[in-house]
C-alpha cells in the first residue's frame, strides 16, 4: 500500500499533458464551491464569503498544480466579492469586504507557495526514482552477465580438460581429467545459482535443488528420483556455500555411480536440517550401500578426500554410513 500511495503522489499534478481537462475540472470545482456557498447563505455569517472556496482552491492546487490553483483563487475571489460580501452598492463596501478578502488572499498565497515547493520536491523525487530504477535494471543486467561469463569460463575450462583427455591413454589419468572437468562444471553451475540479482545469497534449498538435479542428469542413469527437503530458511556465506555445494554434489554423484552401479533407477533423498548451532545435510540413497569393512580414510577416493578436506576447512565433519542404502552426512557450523 505504501508503494502504491507513493506512486500515486508522484503522478501529481494530474492531467499535466491535457490542460483543457485540468482547466475544465478547475472551473467545475469552483462552480460547485459557489453553489455550496449559495446554499449556505442562511446558515453562515455574513463575514465568511470564501468558506467553500478556500478548500476548493487547495484541492485544485493539489490535484492540478499551482497554475490552476491561482486561476481557481482568482475566480473564487471575484465570485465571493461579487455575490457573498455585503451589498457592493453601499459606499462602505470596500471597508466591509476588506476583513474577509485580505485573510483569504494571504492564506491562499501562503498555501500556493507551499504547494509549489512540495510539487517541485515531488518532481525531483520522481526523477530520482526513475533514475534509481534505471540503475537497478542496469545493475541486475550486469550482475546476470557477470554470473553468465564466470559460469561460461568455467565450462570452457571443463571442456578443455575433456579435450585433453582424448590425448591421454592412461586410464587413471583419463578418469582424473573426467573428474576435474565434472567438478569445474559443478563450480560453474554453483556460481550461476548462488546469488540473487540483489547480490544476496540464496537459501540452501534454492541453489542446492537445481544443482543436485543437474548432477543427477549428468550421471546418465535413467529413473533416478531426487527429493530435497528443508533448507528454505537456511543461508550460508558464499565462502561456505560453495564448498558445501561441492560436497553435496560429490555425495549425489557417488550415490549414482556406486549405489546404482548394477541397476537403473533409484531414489536419492537430500535432507537439510538445522541442528542447534549446526546445519546437517544428509544424502541418502536406496542403493546397494557401503561394502563390508568400508573405511573412508583408507579408501583413497579423490572425491571423498576432497569432501573430507572441504568439511574440515569449514570446521565441520563429513562421514559415510550404511542405512537403507548409503548415507553421506555433512555437519557444518551455522
Amino acid at each position: 500500500m505504501g508503494g502504491e500511495g507513493n506512486n500515486w503522489l508522484e503522478r501529481l499534478p494530474l492531467a499535466a499533458s491535457r490542460p483543457w481537462l485540468a482547466a475544465g475540472a478547475t472551473l467545475a470545482m469552483v462552480a460547485v464551491a459557489a453553489v455550496g456557498r449559495w446554499l449556505l447563505l442562511g446558515a453562515m455569517p455574513v463575514g465568511s464569503p470564501f468558506v467553500t472556496f478556500f478548500p476548493t482552491v487547495l484541492l485544485v492546487c493539489f490535484l492540478f498544480g499551482v497554475r490552476y490553483g491561482v486561476i481557481a483563487a482568482g475566480i473564487s475571489a471575484l465570485l465571493g466579492w461579487a455575490f457573498f460580501v455585503r451589498d457592493p452598492m453601499q459606499p462602505s463596501f470596500v471597508l466591509q469586504s476588506f476583513p474577509a478578502i485580505v485573510p483569504f488572499l494571504i492564506l491562499i498565497t501562503l498555501n500556493l507557495g507551499i504547494f509549489a515547493w512540495m510539487q517541485r520536491i515531488n518532481a525531483r523525487l520522481r526523477i530520482e526514482r526513475e533514475r534509481s530504477a534505471a540503475l537497478a535494471d542496469t545493475r541486475e543486467l550486469l550482475f546476470r552477465e557477470l554470473q553468465h561469463r564466470v559460469s561460461n569460463n568455467l565450462q570452457v575450462a571443463a571442456g578443455l580438460l575433456a579435450l585433453q583427455k582424448k590425448r591421454v591413454s592412461d586410464p587413471e589419468a583419463r578418469t582424473a581429467l573426467d573428474e576435474a572437468a565434472r567438478r569445474l562444471g559443478v563450480i560453474g553451475r554453483i556460481s550461476r545459482q548462488l546469488y540473487e540479482a540483489e547480490g544476496t545469497t540464496r537459501s540452501l534449498r534454492a541453489f542446492l535443488e537445481p544443482l543436485c538435479a543437474d548432477v543427477v542428469d549428468a550421471g546418465g542413469k535413467p529413473g533416478v528420483a531426487l527429493t530435497i527437503t528443508g533448507g528454505e530458511d537456511m543461508t550460508l556465506p558464499s565462502d561456505a556455500a560453495i564448498p558445501v555445494a561441492l560436497i553435496v554434489a560429490e555425495a549425489v554423484a557417488n550415490a549414482i555411480e556406486h549405489g546404482f552401479a548394477d541397476r537403473d533407477g533409484g531414489a536419492i533423498e537430500v535432507e537439510l536440517v538445522r541442528d542447534g548451532g549446526h546445519i546437517r545435510i544428509e544424502v541418502r540413497d536406496d542403493g546397494k550401500g557401503l561394502p563390508d569393512g568400508f573405511d573412508m580414510a583408507a579408501k583413497g577416493s579423490l572425491g571423498l578426500g576432497i569432501a573430507t578436506m572441504l568439511a574440515g576447512q569449514l570446521k565441520g565433519r563429513f562421514e559415510l554410513e550404511n542405512g537403507r542404502g548409503a548415507t553421506a552426512r555433512l555437519n557444518v557450523p551455522a
